[in-house]
């Protein structure tokens, strides 16, 4: 929505632009990270993606139960060096904030109290999305390629299909400067990278 069109529905309705929150009306260039990092009363789980903030459709079942089981298992099973953590931003750069929805980060970036609503890209392991049929362009293109550029090495992208939980897990190769993927995996997930892991996927949606 440009701000010419906000500002017409403003005074369609007799609103007082000045009520509005900052977010409402977006500048020019796009908002930058330090313009998202300060904004307040925004919706649960809004990304800034290339400015542009992105607003997230209410989660499936599906959505929140892969990303409780993920996060529980990556933080049960990493080293004590590393901590998993669920749905916080991190700041990439200054015109990209996205929120992974599971993500592998340093324990001593975990238990720090400043920044408290954000991670740095250094401090990141691993990011994994959870693919939701309103955010398939953003998690398969748009968010893996801002992971890379940001040098985040290990990304995961977890799906769907009939019932069934896939993971496809990439790798950044240095030789061609891309995420490369390393395995597809359905109902076991088994891999040695960034540390050992082994997930039972059949497990999402179980009661435990």
């Amino acid at each position: 929505m440009t701000a010419q069109s906000v500002e017409a529905i403003a005074e369609s309705c007799h609103m007082d632009l000045e009520a509005l929150p900052d977010w409402v009306i977006p500048p020019p260039d796009g908002f930058t990270a330090d313009d998202f990092l300060r904004m307040r009363g925004l919706p649960r789980h809004t990304e800034l993606i290339d400015g542009s903030l992105v607003f997230v459709s209410p989660q499936r079942k599906w959505h929140v139960r892969v990303i409780n089981l993920l996060r529980d298992e990556l933080n049960r099973q990493a080293p004590a060096a590393l901590c998993a953590d669920r749905e916080m931003t991190v700041r990439l750069s200054d015109r990209h904030a996205p929120e992974p929805d599971v993500l592998v980060v340093t324990a001593e970036a975990y238990e720090r109290d400043e920044p408290s609503t954000y991670y740095l890209p250094e401090d990141v392991v691993l990011v994994v999305e959870a693919v939701s049929p309103d955010s398939r362009i953003r998690d398969r293109e748009v968010k893996p390629r801002r992971y890379r550029e940001a040098g985040i090495r290990h990304f995961w992208r977890v799906e769907e299909d009939e019932g069934r939980t896939i993971v496809y897990v990439y790798e950044f190769d240095p030789a061609c400067a891309a995420y490369v993927m390393t395995g597809i995996h359905h109902d076991q997930l088994k891999v040695t990278a960034p540390f050992p892991i082994e997930i039972d996927l059949s497990a999402v949606g179980k009661r435990r």
